[in-house]
């Protein structure tokens, strides 16, 4: 070891103080790093694991694959594991009292996808032949069909098919009864006579939506029962799952002749493998978001190491006197950087996972209790993401010390004896407007003065704040789109269940309404009277052209859908002080007046979901209804009075439709202008929405009921773990922030205690040193707010067109959070001032007078 890194050694034992903010300083970075990193990768463990709990695990899905091509895809050099299934169809369940589920559904696995799929067994066994079955336990409750192990039961399996609507021949599981009348419209087509025996008794399995028709019945298939003349479909589960996936199997299924397959995308994206829009917002996200951890972290670091070499111009200064080179004084940095980054690299990588490791115990159990998460957070530490830790952290300490070190080996004797290097004394340099001192005083211009004669530290000051702000912005504005993103894809559904009346009169009546809002669990609920079959036309030219619907203009107008809901009174009021307009104004029969809700989505020819603004409503305008039995010609006259994007209860955004809301009594008189019939909706928010749903069908009423409870919990549960990954970077980048400024600010005043002490030696009062410090912060925050928000607004932009390749919504400015900002960088700026002039103000003036080192 040389003379120079000894010295360098020493200085760092030295100055105790600083070498210590400055390691806690590169700790919070790369605890921030290995924070990040890990949330990333447990969160998309988590994903995974609980994607393959609800839907399955498998990865490609082959459809309609006979014996030979089935063998090919099992001697595939990509396969891992196979899993052949096989839809037989539906059969009525003789007996059911569920009018909304007649049927069962019965589908076919083999050994493989008894695994792989979320199949919980709760009494007997698994079928093992073909013959065999296992039913679902939710028969016996709910459609009061009971069966027992040994039941030989003889069905008539066929597909279904609703003869009133030709359009709607073949349909599956997931597609809710038909009614007409009501009754059920369906029947059923192709059948064969097949006989099973119960073996057992499974639980309701989560891919079973809650409006299916049919219970889930499971028997068996094999690949060696598979003929010539039968086919079956083939799940895959890949050895390797990377961005090939898709091109390895559309390569697999050509040469085979397969007619079609199709991937788990569901799954896929938790592993990285996404394509098309999503992966491209993906992508262009991670990489803001790791651009915006390493500027951050580059700003705390650099900063501590330039204040250390300002802290350390004259003794550089002297060490060139006596012969050490450029390279010796660089270096002399450089293992400044190193001997730090070794303490702190092993130290921020243990903190970074003690306190992630500490949030996933208290988020687990919160999760849990919140939405009933089956899987857990776990730590996920690999050796790829420790080594990137190391890496970024690495990189970041190089090119945080590489400035401050080309500035150390430039420092010449000369100019670090007189020190010139940091305080510039020209008087241009230091020249302010005579304006300051009018309207502020001669502190403000002090204050002034200082900042623009101490440009380093100034700039490093700002420069933190600049960070800071951006940081945080950018942070804020990705965490409230990611959640718009969320309800744009999830429709904002704002209720569990929903209700309906089956039959030629489709309104709820009061007795019904009674009975099911009274039943046990319902939290809330919302009845609506709605009257569908109506539109109106909006002129070409009043529609922006980046908001044309996809359809063609007829005659120079677009044709929009309407609903029109009439909402309860006591709900009327609470939604018309939402939107800000008077309930009074809602309900003059004579006059009719409505609140648009000009809001719909819908999906393009890429898969992208766009919302935009419907038919560009403007309060006061008078709205046309045309009834589609009306040969396009008008039925009523409606008044806007007021416009808005908030949808209440049981109202959701809709595709090519948008939403009129009015009073019961408005309602009735449009009602009597049309031959329509309206019906309405019966909206339900549940502690147990199955058990609600289940209490619901049992009254054996002619109803529909649809459960979202499925839709809302996942919807809920990703917002909630993004909220957790994004406000847990947020807590790390405040630390981050303050530590930065705090560090800044307070080694910038300790520094200046010889300009303060001469100061004071001319009689300078406490309450002037207080005031120019005052005005010192403040011109630290109107600086950094000047460049700050615009560079925010900038990645603000980059977010916004990174998410736009999967989602287009208008343009949301986070005022909320630019005004915290605001008021965060002078309360920040203040106490840090506050902080650090205590004890310089308790410093002995001669002593203070008697520091070189300024």
């Amino acid at each position: 070891m040389n003379i120079i890194h000894k010295l360098t050694l020493r200085h760092l034992m030295k100055n105790k103080k600083q070498t210590l903010v400055t390691v806690i300083g590169v700790m919070i970075s790369v605890a921030m790093v290995t924070a990040v990193i890990t949330l990333g990768s447990s969160f998309l463990v988590l994903m995974q694991k609980q994607t393959i709990q609800e839907y399955g695990e498998w990865h490609v899905l082959y459809k309609n694959v006979n014996k030979d091509q089935l063998e090919a895809i099992k001697q595939d050099a990509a396969t891992q594991q196979l899993i052949t299934s096989k839809e037989r169809g539906f059969a009525l369940l003789q007996g059911s009292q569920n009018i909304n589920k007649p049927y069962l559904f019965i589908k076919a696995f083999n050994t493989q996808g008894f695994n792989n799929f979320p199949i919980a067994l709760s009494e007997g066994r698994l079928p093992q032949q073909a013959n065999e079955i296992v039913l679902s336990e939710a028969i016996a409750p709910n459609a009061k069909v009971t069966y027992r192990i040994g039941d030989r039961l003889t069905l008539d399996v066929g597909q279904r098919s609703n003869p009133a609507d030709p359009d709607n021949t073949d349909l599956n599981q997931n597609e809710p009864l038909r009614f007409f009348n009501g009754k059920s419209s369906e029947t059923l087509i192709h059948t064969t006579t097949e006989t099973y025996t119960v073996v057992g008794f499974i639980k309701r399995p989560s891919w079973e939506q809650t409006w299916a028709p049919g219970y889930t019945a499971l028997t068996y298939v094999d690949e060696n029962m598979v003929d010539t003349n039968k086919i079956v479909d083939a799940s895959v589960v890949l050895k390797k799952v990377d961005g090939t996936v898709f091109a390895h199997a559309n390569d697999l299924s050509t040469k085979n002749n397969i007619s079609s397959f199709k991937t788990n995308e569901s799954l896929l994206r938790y592993y990285g493998v996404m394509g098309g829009g999503l992966g491209k917002t993906y992508n262009s996200l991670f990489v803001i978001v790791v651009l915006v951890i390493v500027i951050g972290s580059i700003s705390l670091i650099y900063n501590a190491f330039a204040i250390s070499v300002s802290e350390r111009s004259r003794y550089l200064g002297m060490l060139s006197s006596v012969g050490a080179t450029r390279r010796q004084k660089r270096n002399s940095v450089f293992l400044e950087g190193a001997v730090i980054g070794v303490i702190s690299i092993p130290l921020g990588v243990i903190c970074g996972l003690i306190g992630i490791g500490i949030t996933f115990h208290f988020i687990n159990s919160m999760l849990e209790a919140a939405i009933g998460v089956t899987e857990k957070l776990t730590l996920v530490v690999t050796p790829s993401s420790l080594a990137m830790t190391c890496l970024i952290s690495i990189v970041t300490i190089f090119i945080s010390t590489y400035l401050p070190a080309q500035k150390a080996s430039k420092i010449s004797a000369i100019d670090a004896i007189r020190q010139t290097t940091d305080i510039k004394l020209t008087g241009k340099t230091v020249k302010t407007s005579k304006l300051v001192q009018r309207l502020f005083g001669i502190e403000a211009e002090f204050g002034l003065k200082n900042l623009k004669r101490n440009k380093r530290r100034y700039h490093a000051t700002v420069f933190s704040l600049v960070i800071s702000i951006v940081l945080f912005l950018s942070v804020s504005f990705f965490t409230s789109n990611l959640q718009k993103s969320l309800d744009v894809s999830q429709k904002g559904y704002n209720f569990d269940i929903g209700v309906y009346k089956n039959g030629e009169v489709a309104t709820l009546d009061e007795r019904l309404v009674k009975s099911i809002v009274s039943l046990e669990g319902v939290t809330e609920y919302s009845l609506i009277k709605q009257w569908s079959g109506v539109f109106t036309w909006v002129a070409e030219k009043s529609v922006p052209e980046g908001e044309k619907p996809p359809w063609d203009p007829d005659q120079g107008r677009y044709k929009y859908n309407l609903q029109v809901n009439a909402l309860s009174e006591d709900k009327l009021k609470a939604y018309a002080q939402k939107v800000g307009i008077e309930y009074a104004k809602l309900t003059n029969p004579a006059h009719p007046t409505a609140i648009l809700i000009d809001v719909m989505s819908y999906r393009d020819k890429k898969d992208k979901i766009i919302e935009t603004r419907g038919i560009h409503g403007r309060a006061g305008e008078m709205l046309d209804l045309v009834s589609t039995d009306s040969h396009e010609e008008s039925v009523s006259k409606v008044e806007l009075a007021a416009v808005t994007d908030q949808f209440p209860m049981g109202l959701v955004r809709s595709s090519f439709e948008v939403h009129l809301v009015v009073s019961e009594p408005v309602f009735d008189q449009l009602m009597k202008k049309s031959k329509d019939k309206a019906y309405s909706g019966l909206y339900l928010n549940s502690k147990d929405p199955l058990k609600t749903q289940q209490n619901i069908e049992e009254m054996k009423e002619e109803l529909a009921v649809r459960n979202l409870f499925q839709e809302r919990q996942r919807s809920e549960q990703i917002i909630l773990l993004l909220s957790v990954f994004v406000y847990g970077f947020v807590a790390l980048i405040t630390a981050l922030s303050m530590a930065n400024i705090l560090n800044t600010i307070s080694t910038s005043i300790a520094l200046r205690k010889r300009e303060f002490a001469m100061l004071r030696s001319v009689g300078m009062t406490p309450k002037s040193f207080n005031k120019m410090m005052n005005y010192e912060s403040i011109f630290y925050g109107i600086k950094a707010l000047t460049y700050g928000l615009p560079i925010s607004a900038v990645i603000m932009v980059l977010i916004y067109r990174a998410i736009s390749y999967s989602f287009s919504y208008g343009f949301m400015v986070p005022w909320t959070s630019i005004l915290y900002v605001i008021a965060a960088v002078f309360v920040i700026v203040s106490l840090s001032m506050y902080y650090a002039s205590i004890k310089v103000k308790k410093a002995n003036i001669i002593d203070a007078l008697k520091q070189e080192n300024l």
